[in-house]
């Protein structure tokens, strides 16, 4: 029932015995109410049974009997219950009452109480007694016997379980509604615990706090901080494998640009040599870019969410990205332009954030055809920077928007690329606390990056 629930599961456990000690005090207070109406009841029966048998005489040689209304007054109740009186001598004939009235198989002069049941199925509770009679020698056996219908007895039964059910069904839910809100009250550590880690990125592996934590959580806790140290450990020799192997390469790639742009200025009539070296000097370029875009990428990776608390000028930053990308955006016919907000200041990490503009602008710049147009707009709103390049370039298809944060994937093969440009960006703005969307341009052309940034506050 509460398979996918520990709440529900403990509330379960817990609130079974608890039930099946209320249903156990209830069959108990149900027999200890019957055993008190039967006794009231068979008291009653008792009285006018005696009542009725001392008023038995003898007149004028045979036995007579008057029935006094104080035997029949001990069963007024408002159920209105029948009663029933058989009064018959020793011959079996009757001198009162009904002859329905069933009579148990032995009666002696101590009263004998037994249950019965009329022709018409109605149950009724009886006493019997047999008196003897003496007159001038002569003996007469007269036998007594009282019945009642039982509702009254029901009645008194229900009115003495009534209270004490009331209170077994009170006690069992106000249990289940303290239990319920102490386990919920309880469990509050281990959802704190599900929303620390639900609340992480990919690649935040700091350990969870376990110093509020129940001693039986701990031990759990403390085997899942084992492993993301473990998991840590080795992201981090992943991520020092990768800028290792980028700086271990640079300079040989440096060297063989160097080489190959030698070459090429060589005076040389052999063109097909001269387009393989042209050729050698695109691959070599490609491969440079690919190189610092992966120890870009380590970088990003290897810094600690927020860590760092710089004052930056985002303006002035982007500003002077802008004038580094000019000249390739003129070698592109492409027209750059800026609108910037005085005083915009953003904190976190001022090379990373370069880095994040330079690859968001060139990732627009290479994309937007000849002729074409990339804007860099700034705002402030609601507590945070907002930076959006706006291209009228070919854009990205809807169901592609997400997938280009992916390495190495690209959407389009219109310009080169190496696909690492927007998850670097994305990498560096979830570790300053922000986050980059993409989205359609006004009229469905070209596309709008838009990238939000923390404030700087001073008090950071």
């Amino acid at each position: 029932m509460f398979s996918g629930s520990l709440r529900g599961r403990l509330l379960w456990w817990l609130l079974l015995p608890l039930a099946a000690f209320v249903s156990i005090s209830v069959v108990i207070s149900y027999r200890f109410a019957q055993n008190t109406a039967d006794l009231v009841q068979d008291d009653a029966l008792l009285s006018s049974m005696r009542i009725i048998g001392e008023d038995i005489d003898w007149v004028n040689g045979s036995v007579s009997i008057q029935i006094p209304p104080a035997a029949l007054e001990l069963f007024e109740s408002p159920q209105q219950d029948t009663v029933f009186y058989r009064v018959e001598a020793s011959d079996h004939r009757l001198l009162a009452g009904i002859p329905d009235l069933p009579l148990p198989a032995h009666v002696s002069d101590s009263p004998t109480l037994y249950s019965t049941h009329f022709a018409d199925g109605r149950a009724a509770r009886a006493v019997a007694y047999a008196r003897q009679l003496y007159d001038s020698g002569h003996t007469e056996e007269v036998i007594v016997a009282v019945a009642k219908t039982e509702g009254s007895r029901d009645a008194m039964v229900w009115r003495l379980l009534r209270p004490q059910l009331s209170g077994e069904v009170l006690t069992l839910i106000l249990a289940m509604v303290f239990v319920y809100l102490g386990l919920t009250f309880e469990l509050l550590p281990l959802m704190k615990v599900k929303d620390d880690v639900a609340d992480r990125n990919a690649s935040q592996l700091e350990p969870i706090r376990v110093a509020r934590l129940h001693v039986e959580l701990r031990p759990i806790v403390e085997a899942i901080n084992q492993c993301i140290a473990r998991m840590g450990q080795q992201a981090a020799t992943q991520r020092q494998f990768i800028s290792d192997a980028a700086h271990q390469l640079r300079t040989p790639l440096a060297l063989l640009a160097a080489q190959i742009q030698f070459a090429r200025q060589r005076d040389s009539r052999d063109a097909p040599l001269d387009e393989a070296l042209a050729g050698m000097h695109k691959s070599s370029r490609k491969l440079t870019t690919l190189t610092n875009k992966l120890l870009l990428l380590a970088q990003a990776e290897s810094a600690a969410p927020v860590n760092v608390r710089e004052r930056i000028d985002l303006s002035g930053l982007i500003a002077g990205v802008l004038e580094e990308l000019i000249a390739f955006a003129q070698s592109r016919e492409i027209d750059l332009g800026a609108e910037l907000e005085d005083g915009l200041y953003v904190t976190g990490d001022e090379a990373l954030t370069a880095a994040l503009v330079t690859n968001l602008v060139d990732n627009a710049l290479r994309y937007t055809q000849a002729g074409g147009r990339v804007t860099v707009h700034t705002q402030r709103r609601d507590g945070m920077a907002i930076v959006r390049v706006i291209d009228n370039g070919p854009g990205i298809r809807a169901d592609a928007r997400e997938r280009v944060f992916e390495r190495f994937y690209r959407a389009s093969s219109y310009a080169e690329g190496t696909g690492l440009g927007l998850p670097i960006v994305r990498e560096i703005a979830h570790r300053q606390g922000g986050s980059v969307t993409l989205e359609s341009n006004q009229g469905g052309a070209g596309l709008v990056a838009t990238v939000e940034m923390r404030l700087w506050t001073g008090a950071i």
